[in-house]
């Protein structure tokens, strides 16, 4: 099975007690595609790669940029602008000639999920949108693939292994998205960069295990990662016999994209920095709420009340005194997550709240430059 340049590169593994050639021929079999070439993506594909997976596919529609390059290390400042696919391809074809890569430089769509995760015995999701994970689950369970699936939030993380044959599925533990927007993105929130690389390495991992049968893999676990305190805490995740996918009686026979209440349109009022300028100046300013980040805050605010959008679902009691007011204004980095804030607020029955259009960065390049937008190099 093996040529000798093989037995030399795979010697160490190759000597693992309960693991030796059964293992390796295992993995040289085996296909893996990777969904999302960023932060999680990258480490587990290398490692998967140099570990002697046969056959890895990579599908990510994105191009390398610099905020990238704090926590995706393998790409570089000469990479910018390139697709990570096919950057992330060849490297891996560095790695390890041995294997076969496959890049997929699209994105998962409803319509092409079925056939590329059919293609592949398993799934490892880097993917970052909530959309996006309840996609890939519903094709790992369409297709009977299993699901290694990884998530990372500013200093924390969580992994576990879905779709094993009588085992949980995203949706068991995740039966709906939270509200949208209420989980700041990294690009909100940050990451500490080598978050990823810990949980993308506990990913490969995972899928050796799985691919393998060796040892006991996370099927029936979800493993919470807190790095400020460094602790490591499993909890128990079981199958669901209301799943809507991998229930009793499911309800979810195929693809489409994800529609919930929580991201249906709708009509977001919005005020314009002029208008809340004339405001102030009348003397009659409105109550605003400033829903980034306290470092985001820090640098440049317009003496907003911060509230961090995460935040804003237990501490909508700070508002209760604010409804008759003529108007609430949310406020943020250029609209994005104000915008989410006002539809929450909105659905939570306050009917004065309007968000800042462009937000703080309208603010510094159309009333006061000398408010700071952006953070120390």
């Amino acid at each position: 099975m093996f040529t000798s340049s093989e037995a030399k590169r795979y010697d160490r593994q190759l000597r693992l007690p309960g693991f030796g050639p059964p293992g390796q021929r295992a993995l040289k079999e085996a296909s893996v595609l990777i969904v999302g070439a960023g932060g999680l993506g990258t480490p587990a594909a290398l490692y998967l790669a140099a570990a002697g997976v046969g056959r890895i596919g990579l599908v990510d529609f994105d191009v390398v940029d610099v905020s990238n390059l704090h926590r995706q290390v393998l790409y570089a400042e000469s990479d910018i602008g390139k697709p990570k696919v096919d950057v992330l391809a060849a490297r891996l074809r560095e790695v390890n000639p041995h294997i076969v890569v496959e890049a997929h430089p699209t994105a998962l769509t409803a319509e092409n999920a079925i056939g590329l995760i059919g293609a592949y015995d398993l799934v490892a999701d880097g993917t970052d949108r909530f959309e996006s994970r309840y996609l890939v689950n519903d094709a790992c369970l369409l297709t009977e693939t299993p699901n290694v699936f990884a998530s990372v939030n500013q200093f924390d993380g969580q992994v576990s292994v879905f779709g094993l044959p009588g085992g949980a599925c995203y949706r068991c533990v995740f039966p709906e998205p939270p509200p949208d927007g209420l989980v700041p993105s990294c690009a909100e929130g940050g990451v500490l960069g080598v978050l990823p690389g810990l949980l993308g390495t506990l990913q490969a991992t995972e899928a050796i295990k799985v691919l393998t049968r060796i040892g006991t893999n996370l099927g029936d676990q979800l493993l919470l990662v807190d790095t400020l305190s460094m602790a490591f805490r499993a909890i128990r995740v079981e199958r669901d016999p209301e799943c809507a996918i991998c229930g009793d009686h499911p309800t979810i026979h195929s693809l489409s994209p994800l529609t919930t209440p929580c991201n249906a349109a709708m009509s977001i009022p919005e005020i314009t920095v002029q208008d809340l300028h004339a405001l102030a100046a009348s003397g009659d300013r409105p109550l605003v709420v400033d829903v980034r980040q306290p470092e985001e805050y820090a640098i440049g605010n317009i003496d907003g009340v911060l509230i961090p959008l995460g935040e804003l679902p237990d501490r909508i009691g700070e508002l209760e005194a604010h409804r008759d007011d003529a108007q609430i204004v949310m406020q943020c980095r250029s609209g994005g997550r104000s915008g989410k804030a006002t539809e929450f607020l909105m659905s939570q029955g306050f009917t004065n709240v309007v968000n800042l259009k462009g937000g703080i960065l309208a603010w510094s390049a159309e009333i006061d430059p000398s408010v700071s937008t952006e953070m120390p190099a």
